[in-house]
């Protein structure tokens, strides 16, 4: 199990490093950038993407492709956005209960079977997930109106859902998940270049703490990535606990680190609908089993 835990930190220090760097006069596109330049020697190293199937792409390959290239940089801005304004706990809750809206998703568009097991962990997540949303109030005093913090997680809950049906249907048309990551990893970057110079915000991208900070971010991503597939491939024959311990493990530590390090609060109700999302992830799990 330490390859999950190390997973779930480097998930946990990336939103960390993301909320800590804004205060202090970080770049988030800038950061982002650079995140993603170490992404893409990592993925290519360690990953060893098939870069000979994208040879002979699809219109509808090269959509997908492109739309997951958009959109990871983007959710990842709003991430930034999610953790500054909502607080680190009900972003990190709304991150990982991305998973109720992408079972849904396959249910809908992969023609994957439903129980009742499944059903209920979705309505369970729903109820948790939706009700962070609504309740927006934390200790915290950089935290902004109901509305506009609301819509900011309710972003993110989305966007990672969108990203993992993305992948899904990348997978199923023969495609390697390294391959979808490094060819999207690579139009991200393109893409945030683009832009900086378009917007002509270069400077932040070329100063030496920009590059230090995002190439950690990207590391750190990465390794999420890594060893949470090096998880995977350790209990093989089980890949329901791996699902279930990862999620319970990075919304428990992104609880420790908003209250410990960030003194975020929560109402009462706020952590009743925490509590239902990890008994939703309980509940998957024996759904998965």
């Amino acid at each position: 199990m330490m390859y999950l835990l190390i997973a779930a930190l480097c998930s946990v220090l990336v939103s960390l490093l993301l909320k800590w760097s804004k205060p202090r006069g970080f770049s988030a596109i800038a950061l982002i950038s650079w995140n993603y330049v170490a992404a893409i020697g990592l993925t290519a190293v360690l990953l060893k993407p098939d870069l000979t199937s994208l040879q002979h792409i699809s219109n509808a390959s090269k959509l997908a492709f492109l739309a997951l290239g958009i959109l990871l940089p983007s959710i990842f801005v709003m991430l930034s956005r999610a953790l500054q304004y909502a607080g680190l706990i009900k972003t990190e809750v709304a991150q990982r209960m991305s998973l109720v809206l992408s079972l849904l998703a396959a249910f809908l568009l992969f023609a994957e079977t439903m129980s009742w097991l499944k059903l209920l962990g979705i309505a369970l997540g729903l109820c948790g997930v939706l009700g962070l949303i609504i309740s927006c109030k934390t200790g915290n005093t950089s935290v902004s109106p109901l509305k506009h913090s609301g819509w900011l997680l309710l972003t993110v809950w989305a966007g990672y859902a969108a990203v993992d049906v993305l992948l899904k249907y990348i997978s199923s048309l023969s495609y390697s998940t390294s391959t979808a990551l490094f060819a999207s990893f690579s139009i991200a970057l393109l893409l945030l270049l683009a832009w900086q110079a378009v917007q002509r915000q270069f400077k932040p991208l070329l100063q030496p703490r920009h590059a230090a900070l995002g190439l950690l971010l990207g590391t750190l991503n990465f390794c999420n990535i890594w060893f949470y597939i090096k998880a995977h491939q350790q209990l093989a024959s089980n890949p329901a606990i791996i699902f279930a311990s990862m999620n319970i493990l990075v919304v428990i530590l992104g609880v420790i680190a908003g209250v410990v390090l960030f003194q975020e609060k929560l109402k009462k109700s706020g952590w009743g609908f925490v509590g239902l999302s990890l008994l939703a992830i309980v509940v998957l799990y024996y759904a998965k089993r």
